[in-house]
């Protein structure tokens, strides 16, 4: 059974390999580099397998320079804010590039937007990639079954801390502080609707498109609307529960976050066939075949920011 799984898992992988877009020299060399920004629960690599898997080297390979910083696993997306701000000071120093094309997956939006705001001279870009915009419905009855100051939420946080600190010790981010309560208030629907009345650029007012530009960053974004996409994907059956929380509601979705939520600045696509964690390629690259691969996604991004002159 086991040896089955391996050859079955093999055989999609050469499946996806060979839609894969040719080399084109120079076709991601973007003006200023990009930064991948992980989601709650991120991390540079864990298990051998990267939280962005392969989109790193898809980029570099046709000349593009990208650089994935550290921050908490689990804290608020200002705490986290703060810490890839600092993260791109020192990119600042090693690379002598002046801003930065930051790419946020999940809550690595608000944490880049964050950034945006407090320091735009750093910022040449914002894109959101599945991100949680506006707040998530998960989020939203999490909180609402672990209700602040009870013994469950104590339970949940301790349990949720220790995975956290988990993951930052596998990935050489010890020194990091961990508050996965902040990083669950961050993400709640009211928890964004305050952090966007301080920081709003490139959200849109209902479900459309936001600002295109401000204060001279451009806002991009793209997301998924599909819960389950590949039977040989252990995380699908996750995603899939997590999906519940949308049951009834009539929003798109990609398990943990509405299409709506994922809106920011140009829309570039609202509707791919991927779940939340098929948008960075998955767990090792089992996606959804019938649908753009992610990697060709952020490749074809690159290009886009090159030719907008970022």
């Amino acid at each position: 059974m086991k040896n089955s799984l391996k050859l079955a898992c093999a055989a999609a992988l050469a499946v996806t390999a060979a839609f894969a877009p040719a080399a084109n020299a120079g076709y991601t060399t973007t003006k200023y580099p990009i930064v991948l920004v992980h989601g709650i629960f991120g991390f540079k690599n864990f298990l051998g397998a990267d939280y962005f898997y392969q989109v790193p080297s898809t980029i570099t390979a046709e000349g593009g320079k990208v650089y994935i910083p550290a921050v908490s696993a689990g804290n608020s997306n200002e705490v986290r804010g703060e810490q890839l701000l600092n993260q791109l000071l020192t990119f600042k120093a090693l690379s002598g590039s002046p801003k930065f094309n930051l790419i946020g997956h999940s809550q690595g939006s608000p944490t880049s937007r964050y950034v945006a705001a407090v320091r735009p001279d750093l910022v040449a870009s914002v894109t959101s990639v599945d991100g949680v915009n506006k707040g998530s419905r998960v989020a939203d009855i999490v909180r609402k079954v672990a209700p602040a100051g009870t013994v469950t939420e104590a339970i949940a946080a301790s349990v949720a801390n220790a995975f956290s600190t988990i993951l930052s010790f596998a990935t050489g981010s010890t020194s990091l502080s961990q508050d996965t309560l902040a990083a669950l208030d961050s993400l709640t629907t009211a928890g964004l609707t305050k952090f966007n009345s301080k920081y709003p650029a490139g959200v849109p007012s209902g479900c459309g498109e936001g600002a295109y530009t401000v204060n001279g960053i451009r806002y991009y974004s793209w997301g998924g609307a599909k819960q389950l996409t590949n039977v040989l994907d252990p995380l699908d059956a996750g995603i899939g529960t997590l999906s519940l929380a949308f049951a009834f509601s009539g929003e798109a979705n990609d398990g943990l976050v509405s299409t709506c939520s994922q809106r920011l600045g140009k829309v570039i696509r609202a509707d791919y066939g991927m779940n939340h964690l098929d948008a960075v390629n998955g767990y090792f690259g089992l996606v959804n075949i019938f649908e753009s691969n992610p990697k060709s996604v952020f490749r074809a991004h690159a290009n886009r920011l090159q030719a907008a002159g970022l």
